[in-house]
């Protein structure tokens, strides 16, 4: 997933969903339509930061990333509330899929009052050293141009065995914990919650995504 591949995934109009086409600084691009708007993460795709700290550290992402072994499925175990997913009550869910161009399909769902929804999406890669930094977007492929329309997806933390990952932005806007099963350990939970705060992310502000089977 989906997601700025939230991924997660998967987000009013937002990209991880995270399905809307920007509305920020000032910048009105489109909104797209509402059912675009329950998002997930996903990877899942996150918008253009607000206001960063000057004085904090920049964000780091991992070393390197395998985007192969990344590929797949991705539960949202937890995020950061933010209004592009205020339609998804649980099951947040992002898929990834390589492509032969080197970029990457994305899919986000969830499940909304109205029903299970979905949005598709695509990220490209930004760093090709470590291959952690991605970015993301929703908006139709003739927006693609407008730089407003990708949203940034840091890879900040990740399992050996790539069973967990953390996705955030670099002004600490947005993150989210995805784990490639409803369930983390306590272990695991604790050691990405640790990468988050290590890169300066508020942990205490992570809200728990519902998951069928999960908890």
């Amino acid at each position: 997933m989906a997601a700025r591949i939230l991924l997660t995934g998967t987000s009013g109009c937002a990209g991880s969903r995270l399905l809307r086409v920007l509305e920020e600084g000032g910048c009105r691009v489109l909104c797209l339509a509402r059912r675009w708007a329950a998002p997930v993460a996903i990877a899942a795709a996150m918008l253009q930061p607000a206001h960063a700290d000057a004085q904090a550290p920049a964000v780091r992402t991992v070393p390197f990333v395998d985007l192969d072994r990344y590929a797949g499925d991705w539960f949202e175990f937890a995020r950061f509330p933010n209004r592009f997913q205020r339609q998804c009550a649980g099951d947040v869910r992002a898929s990834y899929a390589r492509r032969v161009d080197g970029r990457i399909d994305v899919v986000n769902r969830c499940r909304t009052a109205d029903g299970p929804t979905e949005a598709r999406g695509i990220a490209r890669l930004v760093d090709e050293r470590t291959q952690a930094k991605l970015q993301v977007r929703f908006a139709p492929a003739w927006l693609s141009w407008l730089p407003a329309v990708w949203g940034d997806y840091w890879i900040i933390g990740l399992a050996p065995d790539y069973s967990w990952a953390v996705v955030g932005d670099p002004d600490r806007n947005y993150l989210w914990i995805l784990a490639r099963t409803p369930h983390l350990t306590d272990e695991s939970l604790a050691a990405a919650r640790a990468a988050a705060r290590d890169n300066g992310f508020d942990v205490g502000r992570l809200v728990p995504t519902p998951q069928a089977g999960g908890r």
